[in-house]
């Protein structure tokens, strides 16, 4: 991922679009910032009442006047506070969720390519830590920094009004206080970036150990493990501390260089009220609203660093909502003509991975699965036959050739009216934290309690379903973790089941489970494929020795295909990998009685 690091406060830009939705707030929030900053300005007025006419004034009643007069500010004060702080508050909040919202939408819609080569710690940091930075910021930071502003405009206004040359004196100082935060404020900013950075790569590698924690512990790698993540810590420490030294170094700067311009001008004031040029309210005026120019620059320097974090969070974030998708998605053109048993077709095709752009995955790669009828994949690791799956979804798209469903190349489709045509039962099954309805229902969410029971019973799952605690409101866990994996398979095929696919893609989901579920799960699929455009990778030649068609795939290229037995007598690669499947020295005449002649038959183990 790389993104901007040169543009500044000017990133916090678009932050501000969405701040534009809630203009109404926005303008509340507005009013009661001047209104507060106007309260606070008055401050200076009501002191130099309360100095020169409550306490020179030697009666109790100017007193009373006086502090009424500060008492009614103080309230005033007190409600735009309230106002501010809780409209700010929620504005804060709400930016946030948005920004995460649009965020995580853009992602949902990214083809896989992109999370090969971005890693998805940092994304998830991203998502969480930067958008709760930009929170703080807007709801906390970026409010101060506005009333500091407008409350030191203020008080330079009020200075001058009331004596031209001490404001003079303050002036000559503001420059010097300035300076160290330009110098000092690039360099938080460059630090602020790296540490963000750090951070989500700790997040990154804790997150990748946790999901991996039984290999980690199998292999007693715990120490190793815990190490390697204290290094991370460490090193994203060290920027810290690199940052948070530049921030202090900043803050002291301004602070020093105020105060001494502050005693220049009080050793002058001192000496206009000694001299009777200048009255004890006037001088005590004066030094409030110095005072308020002080704060608020120390405020802004102190506030400056999170402004240029939230800057840096802000480009990350912006980044990830205006990421383009590789695939592009051009909408439902015309209604989908599509049969009940579509006919697939990749012609020519070229295929290599965002990560292995040297490296072809398919070349000048032809298949054909004839509608109604079922194909298996057969090949060596890496021969391309997941590849196959990922442009039949359009997960990719090739660089040469088509992929073709009745005729129409899948590029001229939108991606749902291509998807709602296929399902996907993995090797793997993919279950989500929540309960076995949810899972069942997940690609089609309107479905009623009897659909969702009948698709469990066609995969052979509703028996184990009903021993559950709570039956199908029973929660699986995090990814399925509270079953077996024959049960998983057997949830995703019901899920497969229910969403009634017109094609259907098996990557062997057999080749895991113990001999049991293995049986449940192959009386499921061969209920499922019936009627329906499949394609099966097949990791074990017994498990698809019913399919209509087998293509055997090699360095990227079909290089037959046929029957079980035409390949054992045509092909030497499948007669290969089936001698050292079936263990057998001539599979040839030894296996070929027990290949069954027509589909839906049993089949040897």
């Amino acid at each position: 991922m790389s993104s901007s690091r040169k543009r500044g406060l000017g990133s916090l830009r678009p932050v501000l679009g969405y701040l534009l939705d809630y203009k109404l707030r926005l303008f509340g929030a507005s009013c009661a910032l001047l209104f507060t900053a106007a309260a606070t300005l008055s401050v200076g007025r009501g002191l130099q009442v309360l100095i020169d006419q409550g306490f020179g004034g030697g009666t109790t009643a100017d007193l009373r006047a006086a502090i009424e007069f500060m008492i009614i500010i103080a309230a005033a004060i007190a409600v735009g506070t309230f106002v501010r702080f809780y409209l700010v508050s929620w504005l804060g909040e709400r930016v946030s969720a948005d920004i995460r919202k649009a965020v995580f939408a853009n992602l949902v819609r990214l083809n896989p390519g992109y999370f090969e080569i971005n890693r998805s710690g940092e994304i998830m940091s991203r998502l969480t830590a930067d958008t709760t930075l930009l929170q703080t910021i807007i709801g906390s930071s970026f409010s101060m920094a506005l009333r500091s502003s407008l409350t030191t405009s203020g008080a330079l206004v009020m200075m001058f009004i009331t004596n031209l040359k001490l404001s003079l004196i303050i002036a000559v100082g503001v420059p010097l206080i300035l300076l160290p935060i330009l110098v000092f404020g690039r360099r938080v900013r460059t630090l602020s970036n790296a540490s963000q950075e750090s951070i989500a790569s700790v997040g990154s590698y804790a997150g990748e150990v946790i999901q991996h924690i039984r290999v980690v512990q199998s292999y007693t790698r715990e120490p190793f493990e815990v190490q390697s993540f204290n290094r991370e810590v460490e090193q994203a420490f060290a920027i810290a501390r690199r940052r948070i030294r530049q921030r202090s170094l900043l803050i002291c700067a301004a602070i020093l260089l105020l105060f001494v311009g502050m005693s220049g001008m009080l050793w002058e004031g001192g000496q206009d009220v000694i001299s009777g040029r200048m009255s004890g309210g006037e001088l005590g005026a004066f030094v409030f609203y110095a005072m308020m120019v002080g704060m608020g620059f120390a405020t802004i320097s102190e506030v400056w660093g999170d402004l240029l974090r939230a800057a840096g969070a802000a480009d990350r974030l912006v980044e990830l909502i205006n990421t383009p998708s590789a695939i592009a998605d051009p909408g439902e053109q015309r209604p989908a003509s599509t049969g009940a048993r579509p006919e697939l077709r990749m012609q020519q095709v070229t295929f290599a991975y965002p990560a292995r752009p040297q490296q072809a995955a398919l070349r000048d790669f032809n298949l054909h699965i004839p509608a109604g009828r079922s194909l298996a994949l057969v090949g060596r690791s890496g021969a391309g036959k997941s590849t196959v799956f990922e442009l039949l979804l359009h997960f990719y798209d090739p660089q040469q050739g088509q992929v073709l469903l009745d005729g129409r190349d899948i590029r001229a489709m939108g991606l749902r009216q291509l998807r709602d045509n296929i399902a996907l039962v993995p090797q793997q099954p993919a279950l989500f934290t929540g309960d076995v309805r949810y899972n069942i229902a997940y690609g089609k969410l309107d479905a009623s309690d009897a659909e969702i029971e009948a698709a469990a019973r066609a995969a052979h799952a509703h028996d184990f379903i009903s021993a559950l605690p709570q039956g199908y409101q029973s929660h699986l866990g995090d990814q399925g973790v509270r079953l077996s994996g024959g049960q998983r398979q057997r949830i995703a095929l019901a899920r497969a089941i229910l969403n009634d696919p017109k094609i259907l893609l098996l990557d062997e989901a057999t080749s895991a489970l113990d001999t049991e579920s293995e049986h449940q799960v192959q009386l499921a699929l061969q209920e499922l494929m019936q009627g329906r455009t499949t394609v099966i990778i097949a990791h074990r030649l017994s498990t698809i020795l019913h399919a209509d068609n087998i293509a055997v795939l090699d360095q990227g290229r079909v290089i037959a295909t046929g029957t079980h037995r035409e390949l054992l007598r045509d092909c030497e690669l499948y007669a290969r990998l089936a001698r050292l499947q079936f263990r057998e020295e001539d599979v040839s005449a030894d296996a070929s009685p027990a290949v069954p002649d027509a589909p839906g038959r049993a089949v040897p183990g």
